[in-house]
C-alpha cells in the first residue's frame, strides 16, 4: 500500500506540472520543450531554503512556484517578443533548459552533479490533493476569463486574433508565466516527497513526459492531460515486473492513441459539467 501510495502521489506532483503546460500548450498553441527547467527552479528554490535556512514548507512552496514564474520572464520576454514560430520557440527553451541544468550541475549550493540529498519529507498525499484541486479552480477561472478567451484565440488563428484587438506578446507572456508557476509547485512538491534532487532529473526526457501527456490527453482540454498524465505514471510502474516491456507498453499506448484518437483521449471535451462554460469560450472563440 505504501508503494501504491507513493504512485499516485507522483502521478499527483505530475499532474500539476501537465496542468501547467496544457494552459501554454493546449490552450494558447505554443510547443515547448523545456518546461522541465521550470520544475528544477520551483525544487531547488524550495529545498535550498527549507534545507539551508529552514523556512517554513508552504513559504518555501509559494518562493519555488514564484521564483519559476521570474525565470519564465527572463526566457519568455525576448523569445516572444521576437515573435518566434512554435517551433523554433520549442527549441529556444529546450536551449534555455539545457544551460539551466548545467549552471545546476556547477553550483556549489545545489551541491553541483551529486544532488541535493537529506530535503525533509514535508509532501504528503492530502497536500499534493489541495494544491492539485486548487490548481485545477485556478486553471479553470483562467480559462473562462476574458485571458483565457484572448489564449484559445491566439491559439486557433494568432492573425484573428491581433486583428480582433488581442495582444499576442502580452497574452502568450502571460500564459507561460502561469505555466511557469505551476511547474515550479509541482518542482517543490516533487523535492520535499523524493528528498533528493539532482540536474539530470530535469532533462528533455522530463520536457517530453509532459508534452506527450498534453497531446495525449487532448489539446482542448483540462481533464484529458490530467488523466494521460495518470495513465502514464501508473503504466510503467504497473508493469515493471515485465522489466524492458513495460517501455514498449508504454510506446506502444502513445502510438494508438496517435493513431485512433489524434485529437487525443477527449479532444476539446471535459469530464463533467464543471468546465463547460470553457467549452462555450472556446466556442465563442473559434466563431
Amino acid at each position: 500500500m505504501d508503494y501504491i501510495l507513493s504512485i499516485v502521489i507522483l502521478a499527483g506532483i505530475n499532474m500539476i506540472a501537465v496542468l501547467g503546460l496544457s494552459i501554454f500548450t493546449g490552450f494558447t498553441g505554443l510547443f515547448s520543450l523545456g518546461h522541465a527547467a521550470f520544475v528544477a527552479v520551483g525544487a531547488y528554490t524550495s529545498a535550498i531554503l527549507t534545507y539551508y535556512y529552514y523556512v517554513p514548507f508552504y513559504l518555501a512552496l509559494a518562493a519555488g512556484a514564484a521564483a519559476a514564474g521570474i525565470v519564465s520572464l527572463v526566457i519568455g520576454v525576448p523569445t516572444l517578443r521576437a515573435k518566434l514560430r512554435s517551433d523554433y520557440f520549442a527549441i529556444a527553451i529546450l536551449g534555455f533548459g539545457e544551460a539551466l541544468r548545467v549552471i545546476l550541475e556547477n553550483l556549489e549550493i545545489t551541491n553541483g552533479a551529486r544532488g541535493l540529498p537529506g530535503i525533509d519529507g514535508f509532501t504528503t498525499m492530502p497536500v499534493v490533493l489541495v494544491c492539485l484541486a486548487g490548481g485545477v479552480l485556478v486553471a479553470r477561472n483562467f480559462l473562462r476569463s476574458r485571458w483565457g478567451a484572448a489564449c484559445i484565440a491566439i491559439r486557433e488563428d494568432p492573425v484573428a486574433a491581433e486583428m480582433a484587438g488581442v495582444r499576442l506578446f502580452r497574452t502568450r507572456l502571460l500564459s507561460l508565466v502561469v505555466s511557469a508557476v505551476y511547474c515550479g509547485l509541482s518542482g517543490g512538491l516533487l523535492a520535499h516527497f523524493l528528498s533528493f534532487i539532482q540536474p539530470v532529473m530535469f532533462t528533455l526526457v522530463q520536457s517530453t513526459q509532459l508534452l506527450a501527456a498534453v497531446i495525449a490527453g487532448g489539446m482542448g482540454s483540462i481533464s484529458g492531460p490530467l488523466i494521460a498524465s495518470f495513465v502514464f505514471i501508473g503504466l510503467p510502474e504497473a508493469l515493471r515486473v515485465a522489466q524492458m516491456w513495460r517501455l514498449v507498453a508504454y510506446g506502444l499506448l502513445l502510438v494508438l492513441i496517435m493513431v485512433y484518437r489524434p485529437q487525443g483521449l477527449m479532444g476539446y471535451s471535459e469530464l463533467s459539467r464543471f468546465f463547460r462554460k470553457n467549452r462555450n469560450t472556446e466556442g465563442r472563440s473559434r466563431s
